[in-house]
């Protein structure tokens, strides 16, 4: 499914709009609470989390509960491997994934790094399909779900200077440029002349912005019919691969992957 499919250059319902489903939204929001620093919380958690009330976050709890999403010990309360079914029925749905894992695995087995595609979800990149290279370059374990500051990504600042220029100026106007490394850029002067580049130049490199010995390169991919999958990038130690190794002979070949994608994605 192309991102333009996905809604991103579609206009999206504010809350207050009559067909707006205010519960279904809040049920969303429950579930996304849970993540890595919150793999299980309490009535009271869920509710800071979430910024809802207790009695709100424990109806839409013991919801979750009844579903079959949300398990409940005590007052421990964790997610259950039906969420996954989420996800199914998203790749299920979405008949260009496959595609892309294959070209993923290519660019691992060709130059020994990680691959991934993502797309944008307003401040954050998510990881859609990873190609895991042998070693592991950040302190935080990459899959299918992860989401990243799009900022401070790679992949994230390529689809971020593809938006259409009105979306552009409203993703700058909420972005917030945080301080990972010394690296990281918080000027947002200099962080929006950095898009215009990365606009112009078709690419995108991140040289130890998010994490320090992480430096990733990102191209952008296409359907056939032009439609925006996401971007798809390398991951690789900065210690171990130049600035212009990337440039010279890597980008080369995510380029080349991004075009056998478009061609094989009709």
């Amino acid at each position: 499914m192309a991102m333009s499919k996905l809604g991103m250059n579609e206009e999206k319902l504010s809350p207050d709009n009559r067909d707006y489903v205010g519960a279904l939204a809040s049920g969303l929001d429950v579930i996304m609470a849970f993540d890595p620093q919150h793999k299980e919380m309490t009535l009271s958690e869920v509710a800071e989390q979430t910024g809802m009330d207790r009695a709100k976050a424990r109806r839409f709890l013991l919801t979750l509960h009844a579903l079959g999403y949300i398990k409940r010990e005590g007052r421990q309360f964790t997610l259950t491997p039906k969420v996954l079914a989420l996800s199914y029925a998203y790749n299920a749905s979405n008949d260009h994934l496959n595609v892309v894992e294959h070209y993923l695995h290519d660019i691992t087995a060709q130059l020994g790094e990680s691959s991934s595609l993502a797309v944008l979800d307003q401040q954050d990149i998510m990881y859609v399909v990873r190609s895991p290279a042998a070693h592991r370059l950040m302190s935080i374990a990459l899959s299918a779900g992860t989401r990243l500051p799009a900022a401070y990504t790679s992949m994230g600042r390529m689809l971020v200077a593809k938006l259409p220029s009105e979306e552009q100026k409203e993703w700058l106007k909420n972005v917030f440029l945080e301080e990972f490394t010394q690296h990281s850029i918080v000027d947002k002067p200099a962080f929006e002349q950095m898009l215009v580049q990365v606009a112009e130049q078709n690419f995108c490199i991140v040289d130890q912005e998010l994490d320090l010995g992480l430096r990733s390169l990102a191209v952008p991919a296409f359907t056939f019919d032009g439609s925006l999958l996401g971007a798809i990038n390398l991951s690789t130690n900065a210690s171990r691969v130049s600035h212009q190794t990337l440039i010279e002979e890597y980008l080369p070949v995510l380029r080349e992957v991004a075009e056998q994608i478009r061609l094989h994605t009709k």
